[in-house]
């Protein structure tokens, strides 16, 4: 079994800063990409920003220059270091992994439950 936990969500002000973190467990061979996605309210999941193995970032236009993705390849965590957060940025935060796992090295997608982010203006 392999299972993502986010961490870091919670209420802050426009214009604050947040770090979300998300750590992989179970019988992991290697993982990418590994990421965020999030779910405004009333809204489609959306990707915000990945990171793979080799360093590669992807960002969410709406998000570029404002949030930094990194992960610890050697830990399995991934971190979403988040400034001036706008009230647009309200969602549930997602953690994503590609992994490959198991005995049988096989290939599975994996999101976390969430974590809230609530941004008031």
């Amino acid at each position: 079994q392999v299972q993502l936990v986010e961490s870091g969500g919670r209420l802050v002000k426009a214009g604050e800063s947040l770090t979300l973190s998300c750590v992989a467990s179970g019988n992991i061979f290697s993982i990418n990409p590994m990421g965020w996605d999030r779910q405004p309210p009333w809204k489609e999941r959306e990707l915000v920003a990945s990171a793979m193995a080799d360093g590669h970032t992807t960002y969410a236009e709406s998000v570029k220059g404002r949030f930094t993705i990194s992960r610890d390849n050697i830990k399995n965590t991934v971190h979403l270091q988040m400034v001036s957060l706008q009230p647009e940025d309200t969602a549930v935060y997602y953690c994503h992994a590609g992994v490959v796992a198991g005995s049988g090295l096989r290939y599975i997608e994996r999101w976390g439950q969430g974590t809230l982010v609530t941004v008031s203006s």
